[in-house]
């Protein structure tokens, strides 16, 4: 099995050559062919350097820069693009995790999970936040591990899968377990930060990734049913409003001496809701073609496969005859 770890960094100087001699020395030992690819995340300090000074010692190590920090999930994403391997390892450069649990979450790949996820054993800084936001995905999402933003190890065809959008690395996990795929864990020693600071601090971070949970919660619920949404919502305008209308006409036609509604909250509520229900066909038209995009994107991936596995059989059989 071919195994592609990616680490994204970011003004991670003083950790970059730590991380890259021990990569080195525990590479010796895996049972596996390993890739690895590092990629700079716009660093304003030495971290690029110090990376390609690492990658002119060791031909293992390819790396990867953005012109300027454009976030983690853009810099998983661009060694995601970057690398082969069957199964991808996504490692941070902070020093936290060590090189040497790589095995462990390849192991349990093989053992046949899909995504296995890093649990994270020892004292680390924002430990309590961590622990209220796994909590908070496991109530609203039902993923079954204690760390979602750890060390992390997917199979190639289930990161090829995912929505990639920005700040949603948080939740590359919850992602692939809403799509069938099976996560698993395994027990990984996290140690403290020896150099730099944290990217995710702040009060600000957390507003921020609250915020996201909100949204991949309403993704995943109505991303595949907008009439669902929509049309349900709709529903109930337009049942206040036709309730709305009957109590105006009746006040109307029999002179009762009630309060009557005013016509154009009538007209509001009814309009409001023949809107969201049309929004609900439109949305429910586009997922239709995105889907047949998406199957039209599997044939041809299955194609390309197809293609390169006969041109390797006939290679083959060339240098046999």
């Amino acid at each position: 099995m071919h195994v592609s770890v990616v680490i994204p960094a970011y003004n991670e100087e003083g950790s970059i050559p730590l991380l890259i001699e021990s990569i080195a020395e525990q590479m010796q030992s895996w049972p596996f062919s390993c890739e690895v690819v590092l990629v700079d995340d716009g660093s304003t300090d030495a971290t690029l350097d110090e990376a390609k000074a690492g990658a002119q010692r060791h031909s293992f190590l390819r790396v990867l820069s953005h012109p300027y920090n454009q976030g983690l999930t853009a810099a998983l994403r661009t060694g995601v693009e970057a690398v082969k391997g069957e199964v991808i390892v996504f490692l941070p450069a902070d020093l936290q995790y060590s090189p040497e649990e790589v095995p462990a979450l390849v192991e349990a790949v093989e053992r046949g999970a899909d995504v296995v996820c890093g649990w994270k054993e020892g004292a680390y800084d924002k430990a309590g936040v961590s622990f209220v936001y796994n909590l908070l995905c496991r109530l609203l999402f039902g993923v079954r591990v204690h760390d979602l933003n750890s060390i992390k190890a997917f199979r190639r065809h289930v990161v090829s899968s995912l929505s990639w959008r920005r700040d949603w690395h948080r939740y590359l996990v919850v992602l692939a377990a809403a799509r069938g795929f099976r996560v698993d864990e395994v027990r990984v020693p996290v140690y403290q930060r020896r150099y730099g600071e944290s990217k995710f601090g702040g009060v600000g971070r957390v507003i921020v990734g609250l915020v996201d949970l909100i949204s991949v919660k309403f993704y995943l619920t109505f991303g595949q049913k907008p009439m669902l949404f929509f049309g349900s919502s709709g529903g109930m305008l337009l049942g206040v409003g036709s309730v709305l209308g009957l109590w105006y006409a009746y006040v109307r036609l029999t002179g009762a001496a009630m309060v009557r509604p005013s016509i154009n909250l009538v007209a509001l509520f009814i309009l409001a809701g023949l809107l969201l229900v049309a929004m609900g066909f439109i949305g429910e038209l586009i997922l239709g073609v995105s889907d047949q995009l998406a199957a039209y994107e599997r044939r041809i991936a299955l194609l390309s496969v197809s293609t390169v596995d006969n041109s390797e059989r006939e290679e083959d059989d060339a240098n046999q005859g």
